[in-house]
């Protein structure tokens, strides 16, 4: 019985038969013909997309930045007014008097005390942290939070400037640093070394140790001899007076140096001096040399000095928009409060 549609698909099998004998994709005998493959539509390739084998730790690894060590080196960070305080007042308090020949019915002499109030300006400074949400969900695809990294940025970015104040100060206004306060006795330059015959010698030469240790020890009895004089005797060798040694971290190597006797220049500043304690800054590695302070930390129960602000971190409302957020941080500092400049020896060119 003839079937029409099952005579169709036989006609149509035919056709399409025939189409592949035409091109050599089928032999006479209904094999393939393996000398005329056919061409793929899409572009050769035996491999997987290269991000398909990519391992991504996730274990964040953070880029250190150089310590901020300027509190450390008076000892003392305060709290001075609030961010809306913008000059302060350190009251100084100065005995008086003069004597004369004793008579009984004489009343020469008098007693009495001067005040002075040295003022600082404070300096408030800000960053501004933005971030929005296709950037969050984007970075978060490697494992970060965003948000909370440039919130950490933020932060290091104001404490490194507020750092950076305690060392120099503002410039333009009453604001000083530790390395520049003006009422800083002048600084004095290191003794002669034996390296090159060098009249007034470093303690490093390109990043090596140079001067010995007998060499560094002089130059730390120069300085407190100056601290010494500067006092006039309030400081002196048999007083318990804390000091504070302040060098640049590559400086600091020369005092691991060790004479023929196996004694280092540490050591022998150490035997002489045990009140001393060790601090490093970057920022004593200044353009004009390498910089070395001696610090009398405390005299007579009166702190030296001590490093301020008005506000640590102020973290501002968080301003939403359409699909961001923005926010303000700031911080205010004083710089350094030097109260007791005399206890402080500076040394430039180590």
């Amino acid at each position: 019985m003839y079937d029409p549609i099952f005579h169709r698909e036989m006609v149509l099998n035919e056709r399409k038969t025939r189409a592949l004998r035409a091109k050599g994709v089928i032999a006479m005998d209904g094999e393939l013909a393996f000398d005329a493959q056919a061409q793929t539509t899409t572009v050769p390739n035996s491999g997987i997309p290269s991000f398909l084998s990519t391992f991504v730790d996730r274990d964040i690894l953070q880029i250190l930045f150089a310590p901020m060590k300027a509190a450390a080196i008076l000892g003392d960070e305060r709290k001075v007014g609030d961010w809306t305080t913008k000059t302060s007042m350190f009251p100084v308090a100065e005995r008086t008097g003069d004597v004369s020949a004793y008579g009984d019915y004489s009343e020469n002499g008098s007693a009495g005390a001067n005040f002075a109030f040295p003022q600082r300006q404070s300096y408030h400074f800000q960053t501004m942290v933005q971030y929005g949400e296709k950037e969050i969900d984007t970075v978060a695809l490697a494992g970060i939070n965003l948000v909370s990294e440039k919130k950490e940025g933020a932060t290091l970015a104001i404490n490194k400037f507020g750092n950076r104040t305690y060392l120099f100060g503002v410039a333009g206004l009453q604001n000083y640093g530790i390395l520049n306060d003006p009422s800083l006795p002048a600084s004095i330059q290191p003794g002669p070394k034996a390296y090159n015959s060098q009249a007034h010698g470093p303690w490093m030469t390109a990043g090596v140790p140079t001067a010995t240790p007998n060499e560094v020890f002089i130059d730390f009895q120069t300085l407190f001899a100056k601290l010494v004089s500067q006092s006039n005797g309030i400081v002196e060798l048999s007083a318990d007076v804390p000091l504070v040694l302040t060098t640049d971290p590559t400086s600091q190597i020369a005092l691991t140096s060790a004479n023929s006797f196996g004694v280092t220049a540490i050591g022998l500043i150490k035997a002489a001096f045990p009140n001393v304690r060790l601090e490093t800054a970057v920022e004593y590695a200044t353009a004009a040399g390498n910089v070395v302070q001696l610090m009398a930390e405390k005299v007579e129960g009166q702190r030296t000095g001590f490093t301020a602000f008005t506000e640590k971190l102020r973290a501002h409302r968080v301003v939403q928009h359409t699909s961001s957020w923005l926010q303000k941080i700031s911080q205010g500092t004083w710089g350094a409060i030097i109260r007791q400049p005399f206890t402080i020896a500076t040394m430039l060119g180590v």
